[in-house]
C-alpha cells in the first residue's frame, strides 16, 4: 500500500521520464524537418511545448540530444539485423534479406532521409558523421557474417573488411546509383549481378 509520499515520488519519476521522451520525440521531428544544422533548442522546445530550460534538464547541448536520437536509430537497425539473420540459411540469402531491410529502413526513415540530403546539399560535418555511423553498422554486420561464413567453409578466405565494403557499395550502386540514368533493376536482377561478381568468386563449391 502506497503512502502519499510514495505516490508523489512515483509521479515525479514518471513525469520526468515522460518529459524526456517528449523532448526526444520533438527533437526527432525537428531534425527530420530542418536537418541538424538548422535545428535549434528553441525549435525543439516549441515543438515539445516545454520551456527551453526543460531540455537542458536532460541534455546540455544539441549535440548530446542528437547523439541520443541517433543511438536509438542505430539500435533499430541492429534489431533489424538480429531479426533477419538466420544461420541455418546460406550466407548470400541472409545478405540480401538484411540489406533489403536495412536500405528500406534507411530510405523511409525521415531523419536519415533529411540527413542524407543535408550531407549532399550542405555538407554539415555532424550529419556526415551520423551517416558514417549508420553505414558502419551495416559494414560491421557484413564483415561479421563474412567471418562466420569463412569459418563454416561457405566462403573462401578473403579480407572481410574489403569484401564487406565492396558488397555494400555494389548493392547501393545497383539499388540507387544505377537508377539515375537507367531503368531501375528489379531485386532479382540486383541479386543476380551480385551473385555473378561476388558469390561465384567467393563461394566454396563442392567438388
Amino acid at each position: 500500500m502506497h503512502t502519499d509520499y510514495d505516490v508523489r515520488w512515483e509521479g515525479k519519476i514518471i513525469g520526468t521520464v515522460d518529459r524526456k521522451k517528449q523532448v526526444l520525440e520533438a527533437a526527432s521531428r525537428s531534425f527530420a524537418l530542418f536537418g541538424y544544422k538548422a535545428t535549434t533548442m528553441e525549435q525543439v522546445a516549441k515543438i515539445a511545448n516545454v520551456g527551453k530550460g526543460t531540455i537542458y534538464t536532460f541534455f546540455d547541448t544539441k549535440e548530446q540530444l542528437f547523439d541520443e536520437i541517433l543511438h536509438e536509430v542505430i539500435s533499430e537497425m541492429k534489431n533489424i539485423i538480429q531479426r533477419e539473420v538466420d544461420h541455418n540459411k546460406p550466407f548470400f540469402d541472409n545478405l540480401f534479406r538484411v540489406l533489403d531491410s536495412l536500405l528500406e529502413f534507411r530510405s523511409e526513415h525521415e531523419l536519415l532521409m533529411k540527413l542524407s540530403q543535408e550531407v549532399r546539399d550542405v555538407g554539415t560535418p555532424q550529419s556526415q558523421e551520423a551517416m558514417n555511423q549508420v553505414e558502419s553498422v551495416i559494414l560491421a554486420y557484413i564483415e561479421k557474417e563474412i567471418r562466420h561464413a569463412m569459418m563454416q567453409k561457405e566462403l573462401r578466405d578473403c579480407d572481410p573488411g574489403i569484401v564487406s565494403f565492396l558488397m555494400f557499395k555494389m548493392y547501393v550502386a545497383l539499388t540507387s546509383e544505377w537508377n539515375k540514368n537507367h531503368e531501375p533493376l528489379t531485386k532479382e536482377q540486383i541479386k543476380e549481378h551480385i551473385r555473378l561478381f561476388l558469390e561465384d568468386g567467393l563461394a566454396v563449391h563442392a567438388s
